[in-house]
């Protein structure tokens, strides 16, 4: 006596399953911490923050604010003189206001740094 393999019926076959889009969910204050290290870092924890996160989008445009002071400074630089003055003074601030930033993204808080937080929060909306 031969067992022939039974033909499996429509019931019995599982649906395919459907391809499922990649969350990440990464921790926002990874992402806030990430987007101050380098300008590639920036643009990692922008990917990072999907879907946004109140926290992680602020730590981004907090840190792009920071990097645009910083190439404004290097800007200015070219000016003989009071150029290198005030450049100092721009790296300098950018420094210190890049310390806090980093500071309130590994404490969890949402303080904007002195003279340009309000202005990056303002101006970078759609990060």
């Amino acid at each position: 006596m031969t067992t022939e393999p039974t033909p499996s019926s429509p019931e019995t076959t599982p649906p395919p399953s459907e391809p499922t889009a990649a969350k990440t969910n990464y921790d926002p204050k990874i992402v806030g911490i990430v987007s101050y290290i380098t300008l590639i870092d920036w643009i990692v924890a922008i990917i990072m923050n999907n879907p946004k996160t109140e926290f992680g989008s602020f730590h981004i445009r907090q840190s792009l604010g920071i990097m645009l002071l910083m190439f404004v400074a290097g800007f200015i630089m070219i000016i003989p003189v009071i150029g290198w003055i005030l450049g100092l003074i721009g790296y300098l601030a950018g420094f210190v206001f890049w310390i806090m930033g980093l500071i309130g993204a590994i404490q969890g808080s949402k303080n904007p740094v002195p003279l340009i937080g309000d202005k990056a929060q303002e101006w970078f909306q759609a990060l």
